[in-house]
Formats: structure tokens, C-alpha cells, sequence
């Protein structure tokens, strides 16, 4: 699967933003708007945040020269891009406003070539690259390359200056053994990069395969990247959970705009877009999604021919989960009972928040047909997420 990585404009959040002020003038506009509280902690990320913007942007006031005459005709060498600022690492618990900070500060940056991306994705697409660049080879007859991973990353650097990258997390060997070559040549032609995760960098890939060989790109990320923890105890996303009906019935317009409100209040007024993710060979089709935030109909998932590795990955991706519409199931639904339990019990074994509309209470969605008692052990997890404790529990990602 092919995809191409371009450069992003949009920003994810909603609310009040000022034109070319940097993040901390965005916050203020939020707060002043009754949109967000203050948070001395928020305070000191925003304002590192605003002094690397404001580097950004002197750099777009004092473009590099362009290349000389020859250089352009392929007769000589180009010269590097400038390198831009030292970039920063935000990490801290699920709920603080990492990502809506990085948002700020990406939406105002005065750049073209700027990509906000799901660390996940982005690592999706390397290796696809990676593969192409390889099948390329071998179609010419060309030997192997004793590293593929410097000309991929130079070809990113050529595309991108400033990568922001949300929800990095690292679970996969095969993206672990590249990481530290991969970041150690985009360092080197001058990347910015901004990245939010829940872990700090001695954390990542723990208890991983061959860890060992993973260490170096933790040491990388400590020597190049100023590294922010984004703590405290209060969890603003879980304030705004807890202001909405977790579980909405019956069906129809009502419910359908309570979860599109529950939607962008949990992404920070994001309107979302579809994302694929990939696990085991398979794409995993993801209809409407803002980070840490999954959004999809009944008939997408339980409709379908996925298992449980892929609601483990969907579980792995996302701390809170909307589903619309499910129906009243029996004889004629088992298949779709059936992916409907192993969705419940995977997001349960996560302790991802499911929020839904469905068509009639859960002791009533599955009554009658194979495995209807079995769903009683279903309609006791959906009644215990609905609980105030569930949802003080931490996400297992």
C-alpha cells in the first residue's frame, strides 16, 4: 500500500487562534475564551514551545539563498537546508494537554513543508518506502544497499522541516531496529522534531525484543530533543468524559449528535479523518480519527471479517472508543454478536473508555441465538464501563 507523505495545514483544534502569534498567544485566546483552565505546567511546555516558534519563524524571514545556477541544472552539489531549532519531547499521563499543545504550536508555524502525523503512521510509512525502495533495486538488478535507511530519511528531509509527532510509542521490533539510523540522518539534515508521548524516553520499547539494539535511539533522542515531562495529576480529558451519558439510547439524530459532540470535546474540537493502521499483515481501517480518539458505526467493525488482533491494535491506538449505532442482535447477527464480544473484550482488557448509541439497554442488545449466554458476560463489561471507576482506570496502551 502506497501513501505519500505531505505536509499538513490543518489544525486539529477548534477555539479562538491568533495569525502568526505562537502558541502561547493561542493558549491565552483559549483561556481567555473559558476553553481551558491555567496550568502552570501547560505554562512552562508552551513557552518552550513559543521560543522554538519564534526561531522557526525568524528562519522564515531569512530564507537560505537559492541554488546557484549550476545546482539547478544537476551540475553541482545543493546545499543543506539551514538546520532548524533543537526540537522537544513532551511526555506525561493521558489527559494533560500534550497534544493540544503541540496543536498550537503547529497551527501557526509559518512553514510549507511542516507534517503533524501519528508517530504509528509515520513508521507505517517508512517501512513502506523502505520496501518499494528495495523492490526497486532488485527490479534493475541492482545490489542491495548497505543502508536504505540514509537515502529514505534524506528523501523526508527533502520533503519535511518540522515533524510533530503524536502519540510516539514504539511496539513493533521491526520499527525498533531502525529507529536510531533512521532519526540519527533526519537530525542531521536539520529536522525539527516535536514529539508528545505518554512515556518517558527511558521507557520506550520496554521489556521490548533485542532492547539492546533499541538503546542508542534513547540516547539519540536525550542528546537532540530537550525533553519536557507534562505531569500532575489533573486528567482534563477524563472532566470532560465524565460530562457526557457513556452509553445512549435509543437510536437516532439525538444520540448521533451527542457522539459527534462527545467527539471533538475529547479531541480538543478536532473534526477528525480516516486513518489506517496495520497489524499483522492487515490494514485496519479507522473511519474518523483524532489523537487518542477513534470514532466508527457498528457495520464498520462487526460487519466486517476482523478479529481479535485487530480490536487489540484499534485498543493499542486509541484510550477512548466511539460506536454508533449498534442494533439489536439474534439468529440472524451471530457473526456480528460474535466480532461485537471480542471488540468489548479487548477494549475491556485495555481499559479503553467506550462511549456508544445503541438500540436498546445492554442486558437487551443479544437475547436470543448462539452464545446468548455467553453475552451476559458483555452486558456486565458494558455496565461496568459505564462506572465512574472504569473510567479513573489509565489506559493500558
Amino acid at each position: 500500500m502506497r501513501r505519500q507523505m505531505e505536509s499538513h495545514h490543518l489544525p486539529p483544534t477548534a477555539g479562538p487562534t491568533t495569525v502568526h502569534k505562537g502558541p502561547a498567544a493561542n493558549l491565552a485566546a483559549r483561556r481567555a475564551a473559558g476553553e481551558v483552565h491555567a496550568d502552570p505546567v501547560q505554562e512552562k511546555v508552551v513557552q518552550k514551545l513559543q521560543a522554538i516558534y519564534e526561531q522557526l519563524v525568524a528562519m522564515a524571514d531569512h530564507p537560505a539563498p537559492k541554488p546557484g545556477f549550476f545546482a539547478r541544472l544537476g551540475l553541482g552539489h545543493s546545499a543543506k537546508p539551514p538546520a532548524g531549532p533543537r526540537g522537544l519531547y513532551i511526555w506525561g499521563p493521558v489527559g494533560r494537554g500534550k497534544s493540544m499543545l503541540m496543536d498550537l504550536f503547529f497551527a501557526d508555524v509559518p512553514m510549507q513543508k511542516k507534517r503533524r502525523v501519528h508517530f504509528h503512521e509515520f513508521m507505517l510509512e517508512v517501512q513502506d518506502r523502505l520496501h518499494r525502495r528495495r523492490e526497486e533495486l532488485a527490479a534493475k538488478g541492482a545490489p542491495p544497499e548497505a543502508d536504505t535507511i540514509v537515502p529514505i530519511a534524506k528523501q523526508i528531509a527533502s520533503e519535511t522541516r518540522l515533524l510533530c509527532f503524536d502519540e510516539f510509542q514504539v511496539s513493533n521490533i521491526a520499527d525498533a531496529m531502525i529507529l536510531a539510523r533512521l532519526f540519527e540522518v533526519l537530525f542531521d539534515e536539520g529536522l525539527t522534531v516535536i514529539a508528545t508521548s505518554n512515556r518517558r524516553p527511558d521507557d520506550l520499547y520496554k521489556d521490548g525484543l533485542q532492547r539492546e539494539r533499541f538503546v542508542p535511539f534513547i540516547d539519540l533522542v536525550k542528546e537532540r530533543l530537550d525533553v519536557m515531562q507534562l505531569g500532575g495529576d489533573h486528567d482534563y480529558r477524563l472532566d470532560r468524559l465524565r460530562n457526557f451519558d457513556v452509553y445512549l439510547t435509543p437510536l437516532g439524530a439525538w444520540a448521533n449528535a451527542k457522539l459527534d459532540e462527545a467527539f471533538r470535546a475529547l479531541s480538543g474540537g478536532a473534526d477528525g479523518e480516516p486513518r489506517v493502521l496495520r497489524t499483522q499483515g492487515r490494514d485496519v481501517e479507522i473511519p474518523r480519527a483524532a489523537p487518542g480518539v477513534a470514532m466508527a458505526d457498528f457495520v464498520d467493525w462487526c460487519a466486517k471479517p476482523m478479529g481479535a488482533a485487530d480490536f487489540i491494535c484499534i485498543a493499542a491506538n486509541f484510550h477512548t472508543v466511539i460506536v454508533a449505532d449498534i442494533p439489536k442482535m439474534g439468529p440472524d447477527s451471530q457473526d456480528k454478536a460474535v466480532r461485537f464480544v471480542t471488540m468489548i473484550d479487548e477494549f475491556y482488557e485495555k481499559k479503553v473508555k467506550f462511549i456508544c448509541s445503541a438500540a436498546t439497554a445492554p442486558t437487551g442488545l443479544y437475547i436470543e441465538g448462539d452464545g446468548a449466554f455467553e453475552f451476559q458476560r458483555t452486558v456486565s463489561r458494558l455496565m461496568e464501563m459505564q462506572s465512574p471507576e472504569y473510567l479513573d482506570l489509565e489506559h493500558i496502551a
